[in-house]
């Protein structure tokens, strides 16, 4: 599962016909490699409290509070966080509009929650306990009978179910996929609600009914629940929204009847009484606000800026404090994506001959003072990375049914990205790639790259939002230019942007995904076949390889962590062969500046900062 996913993208039935019977036979060839047996394993069908993707929770029944949060954290005072961009709705369970992302959490919560220093790991919230069987085929919830929303009503069975419908019916495409997976929903009792699952296989299922916000029945009218809006929603978290300020700001105010305040899992959480976020259009205006202490922290994504821009009088004095975070997760990682729907990309060569045109030695040293690194893969820096590995025993078997969809050197671990002599005018990677393109049906001809048989010009255009997407992308522009290729640069508003890039309406644009140490029904909304034709998944790149789908299946039905892990990394391989997309860099660190009146805790969760965890310096101090 991904990090920054508070719901889960889509679960999908299996592929029918020949490709679906090659899917269901790698699948078979991993579980006869030992990726699991009939006998019961260390995931007790009974696990009470919580539940984890693989093994058991790490935390025992009697837990007092969260490792990463501070139990003794002081309540009081206001957290302003400064945000890109702009909103307009507050619900962010539909397709429609750029919503607060924050009402999750803040104000609406789950039936379980995330423990943050494990893969994947749910702890009891709204509900208190969960009972699965060992096929994970079902899942049942016993609601805490404490559980309130904020108007005091109770949280009930009845709101679980109306959740499950309205969210399967008119939430967002992951949620109507992966919710229709669910064949039947029953109340067993007042305070207890079981999911049945139309197909078995996916073992990830009952941690995504766990995640499933719950919403009040008595309050949201489906005939307008698709609809953005302004009106601040009920829900039983931590936080009410008590001001709106259109498109600028919105407040959140901590309830002090908040029924899960002393939950283990909220002990230490929550601290602020005011939460603000106020949002800037403007990248400059937003890092000159924070340096007038107009709010209090930030995550910096530009290495230009935190090499030398945090050179002023609060920084130096400390007033201003730099934090820098590794987390335990795979490196985030941006990538130029080819949109393959297109026919200038359709062709694998042409997709890797551009791959080669991307100078990084270049473009790291003199834009990014050489803090990156880069990976071919979607898993960087971590176990489930196939990048410069061999394909163990289990990978094989899984991708023998799918020869011709992984590279050989990709297979065996010896694929490298090219690596330049950082001059941005590298010729030995330029005749690789004028190459590629001859193989593919075009000739350089008076400095024009063209279809050799009707002299159609190689040229697309590249999307982008920010002044760094902008920077990288005529750097990346002029190197095309010396193979006569013709990338023209479009710099559009953030909210155009996400419109064109959630309708797929782009040649090529920037993207970064998130992954955790746990991928799971999320990956079919990545790359997944379903995906590439619906318009609001993140499948940017229209991929539509049953290979890829048929990885998928296989790391949803493992059981064991060493099985799970192959599973990934052959997914990665079949990535990593289909040149989808331009590895950008790879980011290690995450890079939080804070004004000195907000403090942490010292210990860091696996997922990295969690200002959730976070409270207002005392006065006196």
């Amino acid at each position: 599962m991904s990090r920054n996913e508070s719901h889960r993208p889509p679960a999908r039935r299996a592929p029918g016909g020949v490709r679906g019977a090659l899917a269901r036979l790698a699948v078979a060839v991993l579980l006869a490699a030992g990726g699991a047996t009939g006998a019961p394993t260390a995931e007790a069908a009974d696990s009470g409290y919580g539940i984890a993707m693989h093994g058991t929770p790490a935390l025992p029944p009697d837990f007092q509070h969260m490792p990463y949060a501070n139990p003794d954290a002081p309540k009081g005072g206001r957290l302003v966080e400064g945000l890109p961009g702009t909103f307009d709705s507050l619900n962010p369970l539909i397709v429609k509009g750029i919503a607060v992302q924050q009402i999750r959490g803040y104000v609406i919560e789950s039936l379980m929650a995330r423990g943050n220093d494990e893969p994947f790991t749910l702890y009891g919230l709204l509900a208190d306990r969960i009972r699965t069987d060992d096929a994970r085929s079902e899942v049942t919830f016993h609601l805490n009978p404490k559980a309130r929303f904020s108007d005091g009503r109770p949280v009930t069975v009845e709101d679980v179910l109306f959740s499950w419908r309205l969210l399967r019916d008119k939430g967002r495409p992951n949620h109507r996929l992966y919710y229709a997976k669910v064949a039947t929903a029953e109340a067993i009792d007042g305070r207890t609600v079981r999911f049945r699952f139309s197909d078995g296989g996916d073992r990830e299922l009952p941690l995504i009914l766990g995640l499933m916000p719950v919403l009040p029945k008595h309050a949201v009218d489906p005939a307008t629940f698709e609809e953005t809006t302004f009106a601040p929603p009920l829900g039983s978290g931590p936080y009410r929204v008590t001001k709106v300020k259109p498109g600028s700001s919105v407040t959140l105010t901590r309830d002090p009847d908040y029924w899960g305040r002393d939950l283990a899992v909220n002990r230490g959480l929550w601290n602020f009484d005011q939460v603000r976020l106020d949002y800037y259009r403007d990248a400059n205006s937003q890092f000159e606000a924070f340096r007038r202490g107009l709010y209090d922290f930030r995550v910096e994504n530009e290495p230009l800026r935190w090499h030398d821009g945090y050179d002023f009088a609060a920084a130096r004095s400390g007033k201003v404090i730099r934090d820098v975070i590794r987390p335990g997760v795979p490196n985030p990682s941006e990538f130029l994506v080819f949109n393959t729907r297109r026919p200038v990309f359709a062709d694998i060569r042409v997709r890797e001959a551009l791959s080669l045109l991307y100078d990084f030695q270049w473009i790291n040293r003199n834009y990014f003072f050489s803090l990156y690194s880069r990976s071919a893969g979607f898993f960087a820096g971590s176990e489930l990375s196939a990048y410069a590995r061999p394909a163990d025993a289990r990978e094989r078997a899984l991708l023998a049914p799918f020869a011709g969809h992984v590279r050989e050197d990709v297979l065996d671990g010896s694929y490298r990205l090219p690596v330049s002599d950082g001059s941005g005018r590298d010729r030995a990677t330029l005749r690789r790639a004028i190459a590629l393109l001859k193989q593919a049906g075009f000739e350089l001809k008076n400095r024009v790259m063209q279809r050799h048989d009707d002299g159609t010009p190689l040229a697309f255009e590249i999307l982008v939002t920010t002044r760094d997407q902008e920077r990288i992308a005529l750097a990346y522009a002029a190197s095309l230019k010396r193979a006569g290729i013709a990338a023209g640069v479009r710099a559009v508003d953030a909210v155009q942007f996400d419109q064109r890039r959630l309708g797929f309406d782009f040649d090529m644009i920037q993207n970064r995904w998130d992954q955790s140490l746990s991928p799971g029904n999320e990956q079919y909304f990545y790359w997944g076949r379903a995906a590439a034709g619906n318009q609001g998944t993140r499948n940017y790149m229209g991929a539509r390889d049953p290979a890829i789908d048929a990885m998928i299946d296989a790391l949803l039905q493992a059981r064991e962590r060493p099985a799970f892990v192959s599973a990934v990394r052959a997914l990665d391989r079949v990535l990593i062969s289909g040149f989808y997309a331009i590895p950008l860099y790879n980011i290690r660190e995450q890079w939080i500046a804070r004004w000195n009146r907000v403090e942490r805790p010292k210990a860091t969760a696996l997922t990295g900062y969690l200002p959730e965890t976070w409270w207002r310096r005392p006065p006196d101090r």
